[in-house]
C-alpha cells in the first residue's frame, strides 16, 4: 500500500492552514482502508520536521520542553488537547531517546498533529517549499509501507 494523492492533499491542506479543504478531504478518508497509509504519512512528515527543527546534535531536552511548552501557549484554550509530557516524548523519539510504546494511541496522534502543524507553521514554507516537504514526507511513509 503506498500513500495516495487523496491522504498527501489531506495533510497538505492541513498544513497550509487550509482548515475548510482539510476538513472535507479528511472526511473523505476510509479509515479501515486508509488510515494505516495516512497514519504513515503523518508520522513520516513528523519525523521530517523534527528532524530539521531539533536533529543533527543540535538541540537539547530543554529545548524540546520550551519548545512544547511554546507550542501549547500559542494555542490557548487547545492547548489542553496536547499532554506535554506525551508531545515531549513523541519529539525526543525522532531525536533517539526514549520510547513510546506505552502512549495512548490516540494522544499520540493529536500530539503529533498540532506538533506538526506547529513545526511547519514555524519553518514559514512557501507553497513550493510545502510541496517540497510533502514530496520528501511522501516518499518517506511509502518506503515505511512496503
Amino acid at each position: 500500500m503506498a500513500v495516495t494523492d487523496r491522504q498527501a492533499a489531506a495533510l497538505r491542506a492541513q498544513l497550509a492552514g487550509k482548515r475548510d479543504e482539510h476538513k472535507h478531504l479528511f472526511s473523505q478518508l476510509d479509515w479501515s482502508a486508509e488510515g494505516p497509509a495516512y497514519v504513515a504519512l503523518m508520522d513520516a512528515a513528523f519525523f521530517k520536521a523534527v528532524d530539521q527543527r531539533f536533529g543533527g546534535g543540535r538541540s537539547t531536552t530543554d529545548d524540546v520542553i520550551n519548545y512544547v511548552a511554546d507550542v501549547r501557549a500559542r494555542l490557548d484554550t487547545a492547548a489542553d488537547a496536547i499532554d506535554p509530557a506525551a508531545a515531549e516524548r513523541l519529539i525526543l523519539k525522532v531525536l533517539g531517546y526514549g520510547l513510546i510504546n506505552d502512549l495512548d494511541s490516540t494522544v499520540a496522534f493529536r500530539a503529533k498533529n498540532f506538533l506538526l502543524a506547529a513545526l511547519i507553521t514555524d519553518e514559514q514554507l512557501d507553497d513550493s517549499g510545502l510541496d517540497e516537504f510533502m514530496t520528501q514526507a511522501r516518499k518517506l511513509a511509502d518506503q515505511w509501507l512496503t
